[in-house]
């Protein structure tokens, strides 16, 4: 409750400051307009306020039993929020050529000799403030309305000096989180993507974790529409942070239980769950090494074992890591151990960001986080590809970093020599 106090406080103060911008618009407008554009707008203020507090001390009943209400709720705080930030950020500038007027006049003998038209200057950054804003209330809902369900195909080719020569040209599919749980009942925007990934005709599919939020009755619904992805050679899976059930107030029993149940689902949607141990892809009598670890984060749920997820493998060998969260291969692959690729997934990209690949710009808050947050990145032979997500947390939605369904396709260097 002290913590709740705490944020509805920052909130009144948050709204007070842009209802000062807003007021200085308004204050030439006539009292019946004026009166309600203000009624309207703190009442809006103080009914999200309102519902916040109220999501925040029911938290596990709004998560768990009215998932819909829950998505929505935040929708909307989410897109009123950043909308109101960005007015705030206009509105500061505002102020603080206020005070460096008027500290510049408190020092000048003839101040008419800089008035000008501050009033005018005034109005027109607070006016420029509310159409950035209003950009940012229609992209945002837009993030929430289409933008969750705008899936992408992204492909990257990548050679190998010791890739075998079976595998020139295999097709290595990957989606990463998930977040069932998010999604509710969404089913028809989901089949098409399922026939997305069917579509490559992928000879491998690999899931690196996150299926659910807080617990395994998310995946209940999913499972025979998961079970439709097809791959000649396999489909394969591995946990990340939400699988363990350690997001909500659970027992130890009941995280066993859901755990237990979730490792069944990955089974019964055709995948392979690997648990810290590799297993080997074959083809045309020659072979490669996949290997799959439990999650393993920075500075938080470390779980995984690399060295244990690698025993009996030569160096030499050609390696493939399904490891979470890219803090993995960051801190104990690159320039470490001879692993050639790792596929993650867990930024999200933060579900908001600018990408215009012609302009080779790609942008997003996550990298003040992550160094290495989005699409393929390489230190030597070290290569790590980071999956950009299909679903969504938090953010109902996606603005800028679109879903992703990302297709690998494999090269040997060594037929380039032949």
């Amino acid at each position: 409750m002290y913590r709740i106090a705490i944020l509805s406080f920052i909130l009144i103060l948050l709204d007070s400051y842009v209802y000062k911008g807003i007021y200085l618009l308004i204050s030439n407008k006539p009292n019946s307009w004026r009166y309600f554009i203000i009624i309207s707008y703190w009442l809006v203020s103080l009914l999200l306020i309102f519902q916040l507090v109220t999501i925040f001390t029911h938290l596990d009943e709004f998560r768990i039993d009215r998932p819909e209400s829950f998505r929505f709720w935040s929708g909307v705080f989410f897109v009123v929020f950043f909308s109101k930030l960005a007015f705030i950020a206009f509105h500061v500038m505002d102020d603080i050529y206020w005070i460096f007027r008027k500290t510049t006049t408190f020092f000048i003998s003839n101040p008419q000799n800089i008035e000008g038209t501050p009033i005018t200057r005034s109005t027109f950054i607070t006016q420029l403030g509310l159409v950035v804003s209003a950009f940012f209330l229609s992209s945002f809902t837009y993030g929430v309305v289409k933008g969750r369900y705008a899936f992408q195909i992204l492909t990257e080719k990548i050679k190998f000096p010791n890739l075998p020569k079976a595998f020139n040209g295999f097709r290595i599919v990957q989606i990463s989180d998930l977040h069932l749980g998010s999604f509710v009942n969404d089913f028809e925007d989901i089949i098409p993507a399922i026939k997305m990934i069917n579509d490559l005709k992928p000879d491998l599919i690999v899931f690196t974790g996150d299926m659910v939020n807080i617990h395994a009755d998310e995946a209940e619904p999913w499972v025979a529409i998961f079970s439709k992805l097809e791959a000649s050679y396999g489909k394969y899976s591995i946990f990340g942070n939400h699988d363990y059930c350690d997001y909500g107030t659970y027992s130890t029993q009941e995280k066993e239980k859901s755990i237990k149940r979730l490792k069944e689902i990955h089974h019964e949607m055709g995948f392979t769950l690997l648990e810290d141990e590799h297993t080997f892809v074959e083809k045309d009598n020659q072979k490669f090494a996949l290997l799959g670890m439990h999650n393993w984060g920075k500075d938080f749920h470390r779980v995984g074992d690399l060295n244990k997820t690698m025993k009996g493998l030569s160096d030499d060998f050609f390696k493939i890591l399904l490891s979470h969260d890219p803090s993995l291969w960051e801190e104990e692959v690159k320039n470490q151990k001879n692993i050639d690729l790792t596929l993650s997934g867990h930024t999200h990209g933060m579900q908001m960001g600018v990408e215009i690949p012609s302009l080779n710009l790609k942008w997003s808050p996550v990298k003040w986080r992550y160094q290495h947050w989005a699409g393929l990145y390489n230190v030597g032979k070290n290569y790590i590809y980071i999956n950009r997500g299909f679903g969504f947390l938090g953010y109902p939605g996606r603005v800028g970093i679109k879903p992703e369904i990302t297709l690998i396709e494999l090269e040997s260097e060594s037929l380039d020599d032949a």
